[in-house]
């Protein structure tokens, strides 16, 4: 089975490294699909759940706003700035966000926070 290497790294972390057969992203051109042998990417990440198809079945979902996607010679580096795996979201104190930033009228607080539920599946993308 064809194989690429992900390296899913914040600011202040390594978030999460591994084998997958396909990553989905959002991008600036909209969501993007790396499987092994895609050409070559370079591209600013957006605010959205990432999905990582690891080579043994499994799914690993993050949250991720701003930052940069990297793919070459089946090697993907999202280097984001900031990154949380779907089990580390507190969904209680993303909902409370989420709630603030609509009062508050700040759309880019609320986006952080619905990208925040949608990868805890807690909210449809």
């Amino acid at each position: 089975m064809a194989e690429l290497h992900v390296e899913l790294v914040a600011a202040d972390r390594k978030v999460w490294s591994g084998a997958a057969t396909i990553v989905v992203a959002r991008t600036a051109s909209g969501d993007t699909g790396i499987m092994p042998g895609h050409t070559p990417v370079l591209s600013v990440l957006e605010s959205g759940p990432v999905t990582i198809r690891t080579t043994d079945g499994g799914t690993v979902i993050a949250a991720v706003h701003g930052g940069f996607i990297s793919f070459a010679d089946n090697k993907l580096s999202l280097l984001a700035e900031i990154a949380e795996l779907a089990d580390e979201i507190d969904v209680n104190r993303a909902e409370r966000a989420l709630e603030t930033a609509k009062s508050e009228s700040d759309a880019h607080a609320e986006r952080r926070a619905e990208v925040r539920l949608v990868a805890a599946g807690r909210k449809a993308a």
